[in-house]
């Protein structure tokens, strides 16, 4: 299976580039990989660059996750930060994946000096 960059899951979310957009659905078309750094790459992107909101961020996550083309790593850890990130605020996307990769490997608790973070099930603040 094919992989992407961030450069062309931004293209496929912010359809900001009509010759891009295009490029990379060409290239999608049989199936492609998004790994973990990639989906955060992208994230930050759509919230740094393109300024979206936290329901815009989520709602592309979501449409990630459906995508038919697209097969994100681990998707259930995906799926499992996603939640995290609908219900707590003040944590960043990024945080939540991080978090939900540790829990899969079997490697909680989860250090962090985040009083917000901390706040999830598996972290543990430290100091």
């Amino acid at each position: 299976m094919l992989a992407v960059d961030t450069n062309v899951l931004v293209r496929l979310l912010a359809r900001d580039d009509a010759d891009q957009v295009h490029a990379a659905e060409a290239f999608i078309s049989k199936g492609a990989w998004v790994s973990h750094l990639v989906l955060a790459e992208t994230l930050w992107v759509l919230d740094s660059v393109y300024d979206l909101s936290r329901v815009q961020i989520a709602t592309a996550i979501e449409m990630l996750l459906n995508h038919r083309e697209l097969s994100l790593q681990d998707a259930d850890v995906v799926t499992a930060a996603l939640t995290h990130y609908r219900r707590r605020s003040a944590i960043d996307f990024s945080d939540c994946l991080v978090l939900e990769i540790a829990r899969k490997a079997g490697h909680l608790p989860f250090g962090t000096f985040d009083r917000n973070f901390a706040k999830l099930d598996g972290v543990q603040r430290l100091g």
